[in-house]
């Protein structure tokens, strides 16, 4: 008699990226189950819109995040809901609370050494579960958010990579913050010393609200998130969408715009936003004006508005930019070429 092992999509929910790491690690120890994508919980429910998982693994959080994603989720995207908290979270107001949200169940994590069984058992016994749609977020205000009216298959959905160099920081604020609610994933590259990466990304999402992350290797970048390239490799966009991170070519800037835009136009041609924001020297130009030819929207910043109009008048005196816009007139232009009415 011969068993048949049905193997276990799951996504897997966390804001912070090696715990998502470590979930992942502990949920494939066994074969059976596969951990189809990572992302935080900003993205989750765009993530599950993508991938179709057969059960989402996330990690409880302060602030209310898990709970919003759970309500998303079970309101626009049923799907089985398994809910991770620390010992000291879990307690019986905490697993109501996510049960009335929409979950499936609850479990410890982490977990005692070496008894990471139990979370892939549960997440076996999830699986099975039938759920229904919880409206919660659907009757919270402000749910219906501005959709692209872009409707072309999965594979071809729209993304934007943005780039910028001295400068950078304060413009990318200006343009991210209007930006809130967009549905298709960004790609940021900044050049920026190592060691400020990090504070970096926390800036930007204290600064916005909007949800921000470190790119990783291998991850499936989430609509509505902001990816940041970190420091060491270039951010690229492989074949299948997935993001890439590279430590070649060596080049003066690693990350490089120019890494950036060359891949977008090879993965995702007429599919992709670029957009070049202020910086020195003229990272970004050839591989903005490789993205223009492959038919994608390519938006720069005019000199009058660039902090330092470098990058961008290398891109203008290229052929690059299809659009050169002013910073306050770039989100609209973004929106534009994403099909949105602002």
């Amino acid at each position: 008699m011969t068993t048949t092992t049905t193997t276990v999509r799951v996504l897997v929910v966390n804001d912070h990226p090696p715990a998502r790491a470590e979930i992942a690690r502990a949920l494939v120890a066994d074969g059976d189950v596969e951990v189809v994508g990572r992302c935080d919980c900003g993205g989750a429910l765009d993530a599950v819109r993508a991938l179709q998982p057969d059960v989402v693994a996330i990690a409880s959080t302060a602030g209310g995040r898990s709970v919003a994603a759970i309500e998303s989720i079970m309101a626009f995207a049923p799907t089985p809901i398994l809910v991770l908290h620390s010992r000291e979270e879990l307690t019986p107001t905490a697993q109501q609370r996510d049960l009335e949200a929409g979950a499936v169940g609850v479990v410890c994590w982490p977990p005692a050494p070496g008894d990471d069984q139990r979370l892939r058992e549960r997440v076996r016994v999830v699986r099975n579960s039938v759920v229904v749609r919880h409206p919660r977020a659907r009757l919270r205000p402000g749910s219906s958010a501005r959709t692209p009216v872009d409707r072309t298959p999965a594979p071809h959905r729209r993304m934007v990579g943005m780039a910028a160099s001295t400068g950078g920081p304060h413009t990318l604020v200006q343009v991210v913050k209007k930006l809130t609610g967009i549905t298709v994933p960004v790609l940021i590259v900044q050049h920026i010393h190592p060691e400020f990466v990090n504070g970096f990304v926390d800036w930007i999402a204290r600064a916005t609200g909007v949800p921000v992350t470190i790119a990783e290797d291998g991850m499936t970048p989430a609509a509505g998130v902001f990816h940041v390239a970190p420091a060491g490799a270039h951010l690229k966009v492989g074949a299948d969408r997935r993001l890439v991170l590279d430590p070649d070519p060596p080049s003066l800037h690693r990350p490089s715009a120019n890494e950036l835009f060359q891949s977008m136009a090879e993965s995702l041609g007429r599919s992709a936003v670029g957009v070049l924001l202020t910086g020195m020297g003229d990272d970004g130009a050839s591989g903005l004006l490789a993205l223009h030819r492959a038919g994608g929207t390519t938006i720069v910043q005019d000199e009058a508005t660039s902090a330092i109009d470098g990058m961008p008048r290398a891109a203008r005196e290229l052929g690059a930019a299809g659009r050169v816009a002013a910073l306050d007139d770039i989100p609209e232009a973004v929106w534009a070429a994403l099909g949105v009415r602002t």
